[in-house]
């Protein structure tokens, strides 16, 4: 398939984006069902709330149709006109399940409720873009983003996909490490076999 180029590209926070837009987004398939609710409902995501409870959580969450809302909690990508992707962006602090995850904190000493971190925890793409590298280029259009906002730090929690094994949508709607490391993310730790830490300190790299 054709990569898609720059110029085919808008990005925009998703309180700019409408609501139907990003419904086209997530479809009905497991990003439809999840609706960007994993790390944010305390409890087992099915059995804790309802598809109708996720689907309202995340539209209270992004602001969509609601360009002068104050916050949002991700990005909405369009190609050519056409609404085509999402990532999840916000600070650290906005996901409960983050901060309970011991698995993401070995080997880390540091406030989980510092929010000056920000993290990105989701990527969708929508059926018919897919396979032509728009995750990398919205794992980009983090980095000024949450810059711009005061961020900090920018991390991510992706996976690595072992050569010739399939993997699920369920797994890998965190990114893979490759997309984190052309956007210039810096792993941190290798808390799992499979999952990595991955993280830009602002601090460090502004001029």
């Amino acid at each position: 398939m054709t990569p898609i180029r720059t110029e085919q590209l808008t990005v925009v926070p998703a309180n700019e984006a409408s609501w139907t837009d990003l419904a086209a987004i997530f479809g009905t398939s497991d990003p439809g069902r999840c609706q960007c609710q994993r790390f944010k409902v305390r409890g087992w995501i099915w059995r804790d709330s309802t598809q109708e409870e996720r689907t309202a959580m995340l539209r209270e969450q992004t602001g969509c149709d609601e360009p002068g809302a104050p916050n949002t909690s991700g990005l909405v990508a369009y190609v050519d006109g056409e609404p085509a992707g999402w990532v999840a962006v916000e600070p650290r602090t906005a996901y409960p399940k983050l901060r309970s995850k011991p698995m993401l904190w070995r080997g880390r000493d540091e406030d989980r409720d510092d929010d000056g971190v920000w993290a990105i925890t989701c990527f969708v793409v929508r059926k018919g873009f897919r396979g032509r590298g728009l995750t990398y280029l919205l794992a980009e259009a983090t980095i000024d983003y949450a810059r711009s906002r005061g961020a900090a730090a920018l991390e991510g929690y992706p996976m690595i996909a072992p050569p010739g094994k399939k993997i699920t949508w369920g797994e890998m709607h965190v990114g893979a490490r490759q997309v984190f490391e052309d956007a210039g993310f810096t792993e941190i730790t290798h808390p799992t076999l499979r999952r990595v830490v991955m993280r830009i300190d602002f601090r460090e790299t502004a001029p």
